[in-house]
C-alpha cells in the first residue's frame, strides 16, 4: 500500500510541475508578445494617473436673493504625477476655497443644463491648473482633470 501511494505522489508531483512550468511560459510569451508589440521610438506607457478625492464633499449655498439653495458635489482631481499630487495635496486648502467660490457662483440655469455643469467643471480645472503653475510652476497639463463624483443641487 505504501508503495502506491508513494507512486501516486510521485505522479502528482511531476503532473504539478508540468503544469506550472507550462503556464510560466505561457505568461514568458504573452509578456513578450505585448512587448513586440510596441513601434519603435513609441515610449512605454505613461505611469498611471493618480487621483485624489477631496473629502469632505463640498456643501455649498449658491444662488443669489430668495429661497435658501444648495449644492452637494464630490469631487476627485487627476493627475499625470506624484509632482503634481504632491502639489495638490500641499495648496489644499487654497484649491477647496477656490472650488467654494467657483460653487457658489452658480445659478439654477448653469446647474440644469449639461452645457451648464461642464463649463463649471472647465472652470475647476482652470482654476486649479492656474493655481498649481503660479504657485509651484506646475506645468498646468499634469492637472489632467476634475472629475465630479456626486452632484446634487436644490
Amino acid at each position: 500500500m505504501t508503495l502506491i501511494n508513494s507512486k501516486n505522489t510521485a505522479i502528482f508531483a511531476l503532473l504539478l510541475a508540468m503544469f506550472v512550468s507550462a503556464f510560466v511560459v505561457a505568461e514568458d510569451e504573452e509578456a513578450q508578445e505585448q512587448g513586440d508589440e510596441t513601434v519603435e521610438g513609441e515610449e512605454q506607457a505613461a505611469s498611471p494617473a493618480i487621483y485624489i478625492p477631496l473629502k469632505p464633499e463640498f456643501v455649498v449655498n449658491y444662488g443669489g436673493k430668495g429661497r435658501l439653495k444648495y449644492l452637494k458635489t464630490g469631487v476627485t482631481i487627476r493627475l499625470a504625477n506624484s509632482d503634481a499630487a504632491n502639489s495638490v495635496r500641499h495648496h489644499l486648502p487654497f484649491i477647496r476655497n477656490n472650488l467654494v467660490m467657483i460653487f457658489a457662483a452658480q445659478t439654477d440655469e448653469t446647474l440644469e443644463s449639461q452645457d451648464g455643469r461642464e463649463a463649471m467643471r472647465d472652470t475647476a480645472l482652470a482654476n486649479i491648473r492656474s493655481l498649481l503653475e503660479a504657485e509651484d510652476g506646475l506645468d498646468p497639463e499634469q492637472v489632467v482633470d476634475v472629475l465630479f463624483n456626486r452632484l446634487t443641487w436644490h
